[in-house]
């Protein structure tokens, strides 16, 4: 689905991703691992060309270098960032449908799948985004990109702030998802939750690929345990 080659992020004189290789299969959950200031959100935000890199990125056969971030979307790119940003002005049903402007002919049989899978947004359908709870506007957020029927779905650390309770209801959701064809590149500190969904695993230090392996493998290993997963 997507190959990352030699990538380099700057910004200004400090290169916070320095050369790094990684894929994301077709239909697979891929993680990105590691700590705060790791690079990994730059990663992300490499991939939508949203900040100064070089290397190659080549996405569904072509090369991103030389298309803009809303190209890329239309391509099949999306990303629900860190901290959701849902409108907060406008209702769930009025955020669904910004995030299908490019696809207004499917409109309503992806809402319907949207209520579908996300059942709490539809009971709140003509509430305000911003009254919703942090995890209702995680799902929210994650429906909203899902309204444009992208080909690679990233995910910017969707348990971020959220109660263990709705954590655990985000994953699920994730695994469903997956289970419908969806191919999901997953950013998350939460090493172990984010492991336990994945197929496949890289460790991000320093801004730099330090070990990478099947997320299952990665769970034993001793490294990742007394650094990510508590012992």
């Amino acid at each position: 689905m997507i190959e990352v080659r030699d990538l380099h992020v700057y910004y200004g004189l400090i290169e916070a991703v320095k050369g790094i290789d990684f894929k994301v299969d077709e239909g697979k959950i891929t993680s990105l691992i590691g700590s705060n200031g790791a690079g990994k959100t730059s990663t992300l935000n490499a991939l939508l060309n949203r900040v100064r890199r070089k290397g190659e990125i080549i996405f569904a056969g072509f090369d991103t270098v030389r298309h803009k971030t809303h190209t890329l979307v239309k391509q099949g790119l999306a990303l629900v960032p860190e901290g959701r940003r849902v409108f907060v002005n406008l209702t769930v049903e009025e955020n669904l449908k910004m995030g299908g402007f490019n696809n207004s002919e499917n409109y309503e049989h992806l809402k319907d799948t949207m209520y579908e899978i996300f059942p709490r947004i539809k009971e709140k359908r003509n509430q305000l985004a911003g009254t919703l709870s942090g995890g209702e506007q995680q799902m929210l957020a994650i429906s909203r990109a899902l309204m444009g029927e992208p080909k690679l779905l990233m995910l910017d650390e969707p348990s971020l702030g959220l109660a263990p309770k709705i954590t655990a209801e985000v994953f699920e959701t994730i695994v469903r998802l997956k289970e419908e064809g969806i191919t999901i590149l997953l950013v998350e500190q939460n090493a172990y939750a984010a492991l336990r969904v994945s197929d496949y695993a890289y460790v991000l230090e320093n801004g730099k690929i330090t070990l990478e392996s099947n997320a299952s493998e990665l769970i034993d290993n001793d490294d990742v345990r007394k650094k990510y997963l508590g012992g």
